[in-house]
């Protein structure tokens, strides 16, 4: 049986079904965890601080292409394996297809990133303010031992906003060019980066390679995740026109070009301020403000941070459908 990209638009829109209805069920192995243990691994081998920055520059962009290898190279395998047999003994694709449908939903974390936010605004409308503190501490870098309410709003939020792309829009963007394999090693990009990409004393050079190469491979979704946004702030009547007004505005106020795309629409659809100083390893960092402070942020902030990336990813689904043919003539001929 023939590889058509067309299941791979199949796939992708089964996977991201199955991460909304499942997200990543308990007691399954995820592909990223296994990416990480990998990362760890290979960075207690490689990573010598005594090294000249060089040396670990070199190094660090050595564990980059194992990793990014080992990754492309698996998925490649799982999917080659699926066509082959089924091709060959059973003569329908629907096994390969489910296969791709898995690998895609495990590149996607909207249904983890909902419910990640959610296990931080439950306890927050109860008064829990110690338990929704612990809950937010497990999706961001930042230190939260000293967050007050407001503080645990705004990181979750952010989060909320920066994952809308590099947890579903990126995702799906590298899997309808790059199929299965593309989704699978932009993971892993993102997840060395979240790992080694850090500018703090550890990792400053031995974390060049990933930090870069996940800016290069976000660069394009990132823009269109926040353009999106955009047009998904006019639909759910948030603030769009301050949106737009903020995203040109804030879009470059971070460290990474891509990180403040999606933070600066949301915080001017909702009229709010997000980033500013924050402690990272105990150590102060100081960051600028995007948005402004037109109200008083609020617990239900993440329950709108939360819709405005589902209706972001729906709309970009639905461009995806209309654009297909011809992308899959450009990237597949």
């Amino acid at each position: 049986m023939s590889f058509s990209w067309y299941d791979v638009l199949i796939s992708v829109y089964l996977g991201f079904l199955l991460d909304c209805l499942v997200g990543d069920p308990q007691g399954f192995p995820h592909p990223v965890v296994i990416i990480g243990k990998l990362i760890s691994l290979l960075e207690k081998i490689l990573l010598h601080r005594k090294n000249p920055r060089i040396v670990q520059r070199l190094l660090g962009a050595l564990l980059v292409i194992i990793v990014i290898s080992i990754t492309g190279g698996i998925t490649f395998g799982i999917v080659f394996i699926s066509y082959y047999f089924e091709g060959k003994y059973l003569g329908t694709k629907y096994i390969s297809i489910a296969i791709m449908s898995v690998i895609s939903a495990y590149c996607m974390a909207a249904r983890s990133l909902y419910d990640a936010a959610m296990a931080v605004f439950r306890p927050l409308v109860r008064g829990k303010t110690e338990e929704a503190r612990k809950a937010v501490s497990m999706i961001v870098g930042r230190d939260t031992e000293s967050l007050d309410e407001n503080g645990i709003v705004r990181a979750a939020v952010e989060t909320v906003a920066e994952n809308t792309n590099d947890g579903v829009i990126a995702p799906v963007f590298f899997l309808l060019i790059g199929g299965p394999v593309g989704g699978m090693v932009y993971k892993a990009i993102n997840t060395m980066d979240s790992m080694i990409g850090y500018k703090n004393e550890k990792y400053r050079y031995f974390g060049t390679a990933a930090a870069v190469l996940d800016d290069i491979a976000g660069y394009i979704p990132a823009r269109i995740s926040a353009l999106l946004m955009v047009v998904a702030a006019l639909m759910l009547r948030y603030d769009s026109a301050n949106a737009w007004r903020i995203f040109r505005r804030d879009r470059y106020k971070h460290d990474s070009p891509n990180s403040a795309q999606c933070e600066s629409v949301c915080a001017g659809a909702l009229d709010i301020r997000l980033a500013g100083d924050a402690y990272y390893f105990g150590k102060l960092k100081t960051k600028e403000y995007i948005g402004d402070a037109l109200r008083e942020i609020a617990p239900g902030d993440i329950i709108r941070a939360c819709k405005l990336m589902y209706v972001t990813t729906a709309l970009f689904l639905l461009v995806i459908a209309a654009l297909y043919p011809m992308i899959a003539v450009i990237f597949h001929g």
